[in-house]
């Protein structure tokens, strides 16, 4: 028998996590949607005074780790991180992306940082002071093939040189104008050697070159900033580069997909929440209009009601159990690109049913800004969209599982 039960400590953590949610999020969940660009501080600040800042851990554990595991002593840090991220997202998805924390600059950090360059640029994080990250790789003319980006990263002594334009960078303002914040830039040094080329430059706040050039209106998670960032002749330290300057042939675009590898896991929790909250509300809604929802009967014999919510639940813990699996594989330094793509592609492609679903059961009523079910299903939708497309992870799924390469099957 498999156990899913959560330990106390582990199961308290969860309940503050949900605390806060309801308490401090959905309060001012439709407030900071109407408000695009207004930034909640006194949300932020009662996050930093409660110790609440959540960014997604994704420091790879070791290999050796995978024996701890089997004993029960290895640290599952991005497990965890999914369980709470899917509590908080429950609340609200925009704000929870708006909370100070590593981002995927911090995810980029952790996977192809130095143990020196993650001391130095994830310290905040630890300590529990207010920090933003964001990770710039998309570009104009660059979207779902990031190996395909244009912006250059010239050495010139003891700098390196950025040029290049990046787009849908999620808390990419917060991150380029806020005390202490930074931005991942990937960038390619050699742009002869291809994806070997690319390479990621930690840009800190306010550095010379770095604009924000436009904060984007948005369909959902407006409560969050996703920007276009434009670098003109940006000079930073040359060990703000992560990792290694050489250009290797395994390099570059491992690094990328190594961070997605950690990221996606994480989105797909944000998927969960947001899908969760839309389950619970129909769920709450139908009982108190006595309108029963009876388990253990053939399906011929339910309603279309009772067959549609059954069809949501199954959707939402299928969905989870592949991101815990994913989650839990990179905790114990198993590889785990097959299953955060399988649980990116179906927590997206869920939560997209589950949302559009609960506003058709609700009827007018889901459809009205009078409650927040139309929210959450134009919240639902980025998570389809970014961390790579439903048909990006699905194709890089196939290529897992028949062991194609990306000129073989694209």
């Amino acid at each position: 028998m498999i156990d899913f039960e959560f330990e106390p400590p582990v199961a308290g953590q969860l309940k503050m996590y949900h605390a806060v949610a309801k308490q401090m999020m959905r309060p001012i969940s439709r407030e900071y949607d109407e408000r695009e660009h207004e930034k909640p501080w006194q949300f932020y600040e009662a996050m930093w005074a409660a110790g609440q800042t959540l960014g997604p851990g994704t420091e790879p554990a070791k290999s050796s780790d995978a024996a701890k595991a089997a004993t029960g002593t290895a640290k599952l840090r991005n497990l965890y991180t999914c369980l709470s991220t899917e509590e908080l997202c429950w609340g609200d998805a925009g704000l929870f992306l708006s909370i100070p924390n590593p981002g995927l600059g911090g995810a980029a950090v952790a996977a192809a940082g130095t143990p020196e360059q993650k001391e130095r640029f994830l310290k905040r994080f630890r300590e529990g002071k207010p920090k933003w990250g964001a990770m710039a790789i998309t570009e104009p003319g660059c979207g779902s093939d990031s190996a395909a980006v244009t912006t250059t990263a010239t050495r010139d002594g003891d700098h390196w040189v950025i040029n290049g334009t990046k787009i849908f960078c999620t808390a990419g303002q917060m991150s380029a104008e806020q005390s202490e914040g930074f931005v991942v830039v990937w960038a390619t040094v050699d742009r002869s050697a291809g994806r070997a080329g690319i390479k990621p430059f930690v840009v800190e706040h306010h550095t010379p070159g770095m604009t924000v050039a436009r904060v984007e209106h948005k369909l959902g998670i407006r409560a969050s900033d996703t920007a276009m960032l434009i670098f003109d002749n940006c000079r930073v330290p040359a060990d703000c580069l992560l990792g290694s300057a050489e250009v290797k042939p395994t390099g570059g675009f491992k690094d990328v997909m190594a961070t997605f590898d950690a990221t996606r896991p994480i989105v797909a929790a944000m998927a969960i929440g947001v899908g969760r909250a839309a389950l619970d509300f129909v769920r709450d809604f139908l009982r108190d209009h006595q309108v029963p929802i009876r388990y253990g009967l053939s399906p011929r014999r339910l309603t279309a009601v009772e067959r549609d919510f059954m069809e949501m639940e199954v959707q939402l813990k299928a969905a989870r159990l592949l991101t815990w699996r994913a989650a839990w594989m990179l905790d114990v330094g198993l590889r785990n690109s097959l299953e955060a793509s399988m649980a990116k592609a179906k927590a997206g492609k869920a939560v997209t049913l589950i949302t559009q679903k609960a506003v058709e059961i609700l009827g007018p009523l889901g459809y009205s800004r009078k409650l927040l079910v139309e929210k959450w299903m134009r919240d639902a939708k980025i998570n389809d969209i970014f961390e790579g497309t439903q048909q990006i992870n699905l194709m890089i799924i196939a290529r897992r599982i028949f062991d194609y390469s990306s000129k073989e099957l694209n």
